[in-house]
């Protein structure tokens, strides 16, 4: 029996190319297409392919990551290998722990694609060594954990904003905003406001 692919992607060109590289696999066969998260939900619960094929970026609604989860959480569930052109820690590491099989950058071969697909649908997990290594490092030093607001301030901040342009953004006093900006700084063991921004960007958090 063939593999049957499930391809998730909001841009059309890049959904015709991954059809043509996996119809050219004698063992595969791609039974749909879908350009949104939801799109994606309802047609995994139609088509009920082996593997789900998803970009991390899917414009309004549902990412990647959100898309894994909820397909992940279907009776029964196929695998989901995350295919992206975003390789930052946060999002490799929220991708595998939504259950994702894999995890690919959208520079691979496609030779690659198709051997991760065919090692998914058998149940495996594939990742690259480098990203392998990252997962693991980040399993074990996991990423901080910011609230909601304290990621606002951060957006904010790395606008460029003062905290008083913060503080009326946000409906709240400058003492509030001091308070949050400890608190990032804390969590992400930084003393500068450049340098909470730079890592904040490096490791996904904004």
């Amino acid at each position: 029996m063939p593999i049957t692919v499930l391809i998730v992607d909001d841009h059309p060109v890049v959904r015709t190319g991954l059809r043509a590289v996996l119809d050219g696999a004698a063992d595969l066969v791609v039974v749909g297409e879908a350009a949104t998260g939801e799109e994606a939900l309802a047609m995994t619960e139609q088509v009920r392919p082996d593997v789900v094929l998803c970009d991390l970026r899917l414009g309004e609604g549902m990412d990647g990551i959100a898309t894994t989860a909820a397909i992940r959480a279907l009776s029964p569930a196929p695998a989901v290998l995350i295919l992206t052109t975003y390789d930052r820690d946060a999002e490799v590491l929220g991708a595998i722990e939504a259950g994702a099989a894999g995890y690919l950058l959208k520079g691979v071969a496609p030779a690659t694609i198709l051997e991760a697909v065919e090692t998914a649908a058998r149940g495996g997990t594939y990742l690259s060594a480098d990203l392998a290594t990252r997962v693991v490092a980040g399993m074990r030093s996991p990423l901080p954990r910011l609230t909601d607001r304290e990621v606002e301030v951060l957006r904010l901040l790395a606008t460029g904003a003062s905290n008083r342009e913060m503080a009326k953004a946000l409906f709240v006093t400058e003492a509030t905003v001091k308070s949050h900006l400890v608190h990032i700084f804390t969590k992400l063991g930084v003393d500068s406001r450049a340098r909470a921004v730079h890592v904040a960007r490096e490791t996904g958090l904004i």
